[in-house]
């Protein structure tokens, strides 16, 4: 059938409305209904057209953003501990737990660096990368198998990202004093890890645990921390340590510094709440944590 010739007006109209439906993109927001993986796209949309994506900017500045975007949303513990609840084997290769509408203080600063990460590439596959940004950080050497592949101490978090270029470890320039002592927490409060239950997976905390003797663990005691505050930035990883025996540190979180230049805490407290910036400043949040004796302290890279 022959369709009727149209006005060279009409014709240059009409090419112009299909090129445009072909180049501009719907907003990304716009392409999910699933709340965990919208926020990722707003928050990567977010970083770059705040410019915070572009090179240059230190990566813990970006992910700080992150964490402000973030504030309010809900703390909830045990979130990695679930699949055991439920009946999955510590011995299999652990679920990957990945949320960013729910949080407890390690999987919040995780998952603001991973974020981070992800700003300045491409906007592709943006839930499978962040995922393996996340399991990069959260388990030994950046390999995912069974639950004693994890890592649970927080101070081991720190050094095994220190040993592949995720993070720097500022203990020494701080000042931090050697924490020299075992760390056995998991193994001697077996009934509070149900993994524990299973006898192969307690046998492989227990080496794990023995692994880490002797390995430096930097705290800048808290008397110090007004002294070395200047060397502390924004988005600066911190892990606050503790007097509990076996035990290293009870808390992790962000440095923050506000648009005053003060040093406090972004954080998903323990008390649970909601992500949030202290009001006290860094020294103020550490002298009133109950049986804190300092921080340990990591700066994250770009790797």
């Amino acid at each position: 059938m022959l369709t009727p010739a149209l006005p060279r007006r009409t014709l240059l109209r009409l090419a112009a409305a299909a090129v445009a439906a072909v180049t501009i993109p719907r907003p990304l927001r716009a392409l999910t209904a699933d709340p965990d993986i919208a926020r990722l796209m707003d928050w990567v949309e977010r970083l770059r057209t705040e410019g915070l994506a572009a090179t240059g900017v230190p990566l813990g500045r970006r992910a700080v953003r992150v964490g402000e975007l973030a504030a309010g949303t809900p703390y909830e513990p045990g979130t990695l501990e679930a699949y055991l609840r439920s009946g999955g084997d510590p011995m299999g290769l652990e679920p990957l737990a990945l949320s960013l509408t729910r949080f407890d203080c390690v999987t919040l600063v995780e998952s603001c660096l991973a974020v981070a990460r992800l700003a300045p590439e491409p906007q592709h596959d943006l839930w499978e990368r962040f995922g393996r940004e996340v399991e990069r950080m959260r388990y030994r050497c950046g390999v995912r198998q069974g639950y004693a592949s994890r890592l649970h101490y927080f101070s081991e978090w720190i050094s095994d990202g220190a040993a592949r270029g995720l993070v720097r470890d500022l203990g020494a320039e701080l000042g931090g004093v050697n924490d020299a002592r075992p760390l056995r927490f998991m193994s001697e409060h077996r009934n509070s890890y149900p993994a524990l239950a299973h006898e192969a997976a307690f046998t492989g905390i227990q080496t794990m645990e023995r692994t880490l003797d002797g390995r430096p663990r930097l705290v800048v005691p808290r008397e110090r921390l007004s002294d070395v505050a200047s060397g502390i930035e924004t988005g600066d990883v911190l892990a606050f340590a503790t007097e509990i025996p076996g035990l290293d540190v009870t808390h992790a979180a962000f440095a923050y510094r506000d648009a005053a230049g003060t040093l406090r805490v972004l954080h998903a407290p323990l008390s649970g709440g909601v992500v949030e910036v202290t009001r006290a400043t860094l020294p103020e949040y550490v002298a009133a944590l109950r049986r804190c004796t300092g921080i340990l302290v990591a700066r994250p890279l770009p790797a």
